[in-house]
């Protein structure tokens, strides 16, 4: 990379802005280098978990997932590989082009109107619960419905979902801690963002975005973003209450109450319900102490 392009990344954040010394979003144009520029095609995800990578290989790091019915614009296709940008929360890498459709290829463009509003739901090829499920979608999955019944909605193209199950993206969920406490003992999982296995900031992530708030993906995008910094050093818990981000170096957890730390974590493989001394202190030992703890609502 040359010095000029050393420069520039230091400026942008390849996380999430789409921009290659070969390649970059038309809308950089001015602003970075490259030897071709492209508007990109919005496409929808339609698989119900695609990986997104480091690079165009199933090896690569894991860098997050997105859900069925997400929006992601395609700025290259090649070898099976889609390289692009997701449109929720702007994050930059390689996914199988075959978990992805084009919105020109499908025969219809209306964009999704409900979510999974519970840790997973199955999609029915009919309106039978002992019918063999088509697919099983996670939490913040989006969907287009075309009929609903008291038990059952049809999502467009693919079949048939749980009522109870949807929610309105327009009516988002009132408690984002309610949201988060329904992945608790999913696995861990590095870049995982589905109940089959997450890590820190996607458990904040699709909690919050289950109540309406736009979040980035990486826990120092959150601590940037999100909230206002509360308390001084002393950490003093009649100051904390429940909903409130705690932030370490590369980790970040949410306080169900003062004294306990709901989190996804590595200790344990799984997201836990811990005593937030207890945590704090270990967590210090591999990644310092406590960086800022944010609140979202007072």
């Amino acid at each position: 990379m040359t010095n000029h392009n050393i420069a520039k990344q230091a400026q942008f954040d390849l996380r999430l802005f789409a921009w290659r010394e070969d390649l970059a979003a038309a809308k950089l144009r001015g602003q970075v280098k490259a030897a071709q520029y492209v508007a990109g095609e919005e496409a929808q995800i339609t698989a119900p978990v695609a990986d997104l990578r480091a690079l165009p290989n199933d090896e690569a790091v894991l860098q997050t997932q997105l859900l069925y019915g997400e929006p992601f614009c395609i700025y290259e296709e090649k070898n099976g590989w889609a390289w692009g940008q997701a449109g929720l929360d702007d994050y930059v890498g390689y996914l199988r082009a075959d978990n992805l459709t084009p919105l020109s290829q499908q025969a219809q463009s209306a964009p999704p109107d409900h979510q999974i509003a519970t840790l997973a739901s199955f999609i029915y090829p009919k309106q039978d619960i002992k019918a063999r499920p088509l697919m099983a979608l996670s939490m913040g999955a989006r969907v287009k419905l075309t009929e609903k019944t008291e038990r059952f909605a049809y999502v467009d193209n693919v079949g048939w979902v749980i009522t109870s199950h949807i929610r309105p993206l327009t009516k988002p969920k009132s408690d984002y801690m309610a949201a988060a406490l329904q992945f608790l003992d999913s696995p861990y999982l590095w870049g995982g963002r589905s109940h089959l296995g997450l890590d820190c900031s996607a458990l904040v992530q699709l909690a919050l975005m289950q109540a309406g708030f736009t979040c980035p993906r990486d826990t120092d995008m959150q601590e940037n973003a999100l909230g206002r910094a509360v308390l001084d050093d002393n950490l003093q818990h009649e100051y904390l209450q429940r909903g409130d981000l705690v932030f370490w170096k590369g980790h970040v957890g949410l306080l169900q109450s003062p004294t306990e730390l709901l989190h996804a974590n590595a200790t344990y493989m799984k997201t836990i319900i811990e005593d937030f001394t207890t945590a704090r202190k270990r967590i210090a030992k591999i990644q310092g102490d406590i960086s800022s703890i944010r609140r979202l609502i007072d």
